[in-house]
């Protein structure tokens, strides 16, 4: 799989953040992780997990089951070239 880059631009166009899986509880708890990421220089580089762009982190700690899939549409998996979805679980 082609390694998705963690910048700026790949989260803003990221769709997770729309995702019907993607819940508005978990939305608000990953909140103040964006919100560190966009206002403090630097911080992107550091995050080892992000709750948003799961096909360039880890899957999420906050996402239970399937409810919906925007990765066919994202794109950040057009430009990456990348063919999966639900990146933001668990690969079973």
């Amino acid at each position: 799989m082609t390694q998705v880059e963690r910048t700026k631009k790949n989260i803003f166009s990221c769709q997770c953040k729309f995702c019907p899986s993607y819940s508005a509880g978990c939305l608000l708890k990953a909140a103040p992780q964006m919100a560190k990421v966009f206002l403090v220089p630097g911080s992107l580089k550091k995050e080892t997990q992000l709750e948003n762009l799961f096909c360039a982190y880890p899957a999420s700690k906050c996402i239970k089951e399937k409810k919906g899939c925007k990765c066919p549409s994202c794109p950040v998996q057009k430009e990456y070239d990348l063919n999966g979805a639900y990146y933001c679980l668990p690969k079973q």
